[in-house]
């Protein structure tokens, strides 16, 4: 992003492999809809010449989410390309913890790489915004990206009465939906430059499909107006002031297929122009693997509100970090997140029944026109 608070400076994301560890949904995500990347893969056309391929993995997060992807992807491109050297690259923002990115794939974990099973292979990491240019011209063959690209570059409004944008309306919705579209332009025309003629994208993006679905919102208790209701208690207890209620929004934008889809349908758009074609989209919704579990398995309510909430809170919590003033003390910025997310765990031990934080994504697989 443009601009990062001091708040979200000093309470970074945390590391250490959290982000994987509670985010098991996110990686069902990847895991069932690899066949799209081995799709790409075998529908690409270079011959077996030396050259460098590259894969990159943009808003990577630590890594372990899409590892058994990537294993799958590098192994068929071993077999497909086996005297090219392979290249495998990890993006995300600066502020993202690398240092477990190399321990995951480096084997240092519990989670087992794939470094050891494929030859004249080389992985690096990049800390550039995917909102910028990443690679030199025509040097990528394979852009992946999931659960990312929801996010813009800059927050454009406050919302006045939500946390997110699908709780605004009127000029707030119209300004994070403006935003979100010059932004995904902007995204795409940057992986036109950077991929190979012939080369492919596979992003799988949060989104609202046909029905009106979208993350945790999919029929039951919906996550953001959860989000929203509890952060206003606080506000309305004096935990937080209204002020920083008002700058507590996340710098999001959830799109619907036709937004998705426009730059690369509409012939006069500079996407289009600059020679991305859109090859599949299908929307799909992964259950929220919690609440599987606790439906169909052990019915315990305050054992689903601890599991719960960590996979909310492994991605929310910067948002409610940035709301808050700087001028407080870090320790006490720390209770009032503690907090916050105690108060939405309490909601989902006492009423269970309906949270879910099921996956709502677009997946689209696009490829760069030959010259």
């Amino acid at each position: 992003m443009n601009a990062v608070s001091s708040t979200a400076r000093d309470i970074s994301m945390k590391g250490a492999g959290y982000y994987s560890k509670a985010t098991t949904g996110a990686k069902e995500v990847i895991d069932n809809a690899t066949p799209m990347v081995l799709g790409a893969i075998e529908a690409m056309d270079f011959p077996d010449d030396g050259r460098l391929i590259t894969m990159s993995d943009m808003g990577c997060a630590d890594g372990g989410t899409s590892i058994e992807m990537v294993r799958k992807a590098l192994t068929a491109m071993r077999a497909k390309w086996p005297s090219c050297p392979l290249q495998m690259v990890y993006t995300d923002l600066p502020r993202n913890d690398f240092s477990q990115v190399f321990r995951i794939i480096h084997g240092q974990t519990d989670i087992k790489s794939y470094t050891s099973e494929i030859d004249n292979l080389y992985v690096f990491a990049s800390a550039t915004s995917f909102h910028q240019n990443i690679f030199p011209a025509e040097t990528l063959y394979l852009g992946f990206s999931a659960t990312a690209s929801h996010y813009i570059s800059d927050k454009p409004a406050n919302i006045t009465d939500h946390v997110h944008m699908v709780g605004a309306s009127g000029s707030e919705r119209q300004a994070f939906e403006e935003q979100g579209r010059r932004d995904w332009e902007s995204f795409l025309l940057n992986r036109t430059k950077e991929l190979a003629p012939g080369g492919h994208l596979a992003l799988f993006n949060f989104g609202i499909d046909e029905e009106g679905r979208y993350l945790g919102h999919t029929g039951g208790v919906s996550m953001f107006d959860t989000f929203n209701e509890v952060w206003a208690e606080l506000r309305d207890a004096g935990t937080v002031t209204a002020q920083e209620y008002a700058d507590t929004n996340f710098p999001q934008c959830y799109r619907t297929v036709e937004q998705f889809t426009a730059p690369l349908t509409d012939e006069s758009n500079p996407v289009y122009q600059a020679g991305l074609r859109l090859k599949s989209v299908e929307t799909r919704v992964v259950r929220c693997p919690y609440e599987r579990d606790f439906t169909e398995n052990h019915g315990d309510a305050e054992k689903f509100a601890r599991e719960y909430i960590p996979t909310l809170r492994s991605w929310s919590e910067m948002t409610f970090a940035s709301g808050l003033s700087p001028d407080r003390p870090v320790d006490e910025r720390i209770a009032i997140l503690d907090g916050y997310f105690d108060a939405y765990e309490a909601r989902v031990r006492e009423a269970p029944q309906g949270h879910a934080m099921d996956y709502v994504h677009i997946y689209l697989v696009l490829q760069k026109a030959d010259n």
